[in-house]
């Protein structure tokens, strides 16, 4: 096989959880009177929090926000969007996701997630998935969110890998041109199917298949 590893981004790739990010921005952008759509929410994906609330602060016209006044908000955006991940469970996951990731791990290809998300262990938690993959890179051990290619080249440290032997799964772009900044191929599913620069189109997860053996 080409491939020896295969390393997924999370949101809108394993799971999705979008809706959950906007409903908590959505709360957060009207306590501070900031106009805020699906729209704007859409800029948001594969975007580190801070910098999503940067995009979000675009239309705010109140007093100047100190560093640690965006901090105080983005974490009380979080504490909003955790309540609402508890309510995920097992059947968010699709059956064409569950039975691929089982396919693909029979195959004895090593399995990572490489997320910019700091909630990535609880949503796994909550998906049934938290002790499936091999290795874990997200939010909490990155210093560059996405394009950046950190997020992902720590999961093929992680896994023992050299980058040009793993292969990307995402749906965002700029996760398209993170992992081939770090010298991956990659596969676009969602929104990164349209990007002219991955590797391989996916219209359903489990068209993962057809060229990974």
């Amino acid at each position: 096989m080409k491939y020896k590893a295969i390393i997924f981004d999370l949101d809108g790739v394993i799971c999705h959880t979008d809706y959950y990010h906007y409903l908590a921005w959505k709360e957060l952008a009207d306590k501070m009177g900031i106009y805020f759509d699906e729209e704007i929410n859409n800029r948001l994906r594969g975007v580190s929090r801070m910098e999503s609330f940067e995009i979000i602060l675009e239309r705010y016209q109140g007093e100047a926000l100190s560093h640690e006044d965006k901090v105080k908000y983005t974490e009380e955006k979080n504490e909003i969007y955790k309540k609402l991940l508890y309510k995920m469970t097992p059947d968010d996951v699709s059956s064409d996701v569950v039975e691929t990731l089982h396919a693909l791990r029979n195959l004895g290809l090593k399995l990572a997630i490489g997320s910019s998300s700091r909630n990535t262990k609880l949503i796994l938690k909550q998906i049934g998935l938290e002790n499936f993959f091999d290795a874990i890179s997200d939010g909490n051990n990155i210093t560059k969110s996405k394009p950046d290619p950190e997020v992902f080249l720590k999961a093929a440290e992680y896994l023992g890998m050299s980058p040009e032997h793993c292969l990307v799964i995402e749906d965002a772009v700029s996760g398209v041109e993170a992992a081939l900044s770090g010298n991956m191929d990659c596969a676009g599913i969602g929104d990164a199917a349209k990007s002219s620069r991955i590797t391989y189109q996916l219209s359903k997860f489990s068209d993962l298949m057809n060229f990974i053996q």
